[in-house]
């Protein structure tokens, strides 16, 4: 369909509109404090996905919501006359959770800390189970070694 790297271009540029657009032309109370994070557009440059994040509670959430879900007409006109394509792009928008991904992370990393300080302290008393030398040595093989030793020290005069 399209190039890879005009795609991407495109999408960039579908962000940066929006996110101007919300803060400068959007004037809707419901609007909380908004981050617009990405934006992905499909190959044929038809429908783009704008992904935001927003700071506040799940009321602050629900109601950036509604606001973007009223103004996406109004953003999508802005977005197709700068893009200057065909046809302009339909806009989804996609509630990023990236702060509760962070915190999962975080409390999992902390947890591993836990236990592994708790094998350490486990660890540090531990014993090993079986014996000091764990291979049996025949008494056999231990006085051949001690003779094939022997033999090599001797001068090769003295072996013959």
């Amino acid at each position: 369909m399209g190039d890879p790297a005009k795609v991407r271009k495109h999408a960039e540029r579908v962000r940066e509109l929006v996110a101007s657009a919300v803060r400068t032309q959007v004037k809707d109370p419901r609007l909380g404090m908004i981050t617009i994070t990405d934006a992905r557009i499909t190959a044929d440059l038809r429908e783009a996905t704008v992904f935001y994040t927003v700071l506040g509670d799940a009321e602050a959430q629900a109601g950036t919501a509604a606001a973007l879900e009223s103004a996406k007409g109004m953003l999508r006109g802005v977005v197709g006359r700068a893009l200057g394509l065909r046809h302009s792009p339909s806009l989804a928008f996609v509630s990023d959770d990236v702060q509760e991904h962070v915190k999962h992370i975080d409390d999992l990393l902390a947890e591993a800390k836990q236990r592994d300080a708790q094998v350490q302290t486990l660890a540090a008393g531990a014993e090993y189970a079986g014996d000091a030398q764990p291979y049996r040595v025949d008494e056999d093989d231990e006085d051949e070694a001690q003779d094939d030793e022997e033999e090599s020290a001797l001068p090769a005069a003295a072996q013959r």
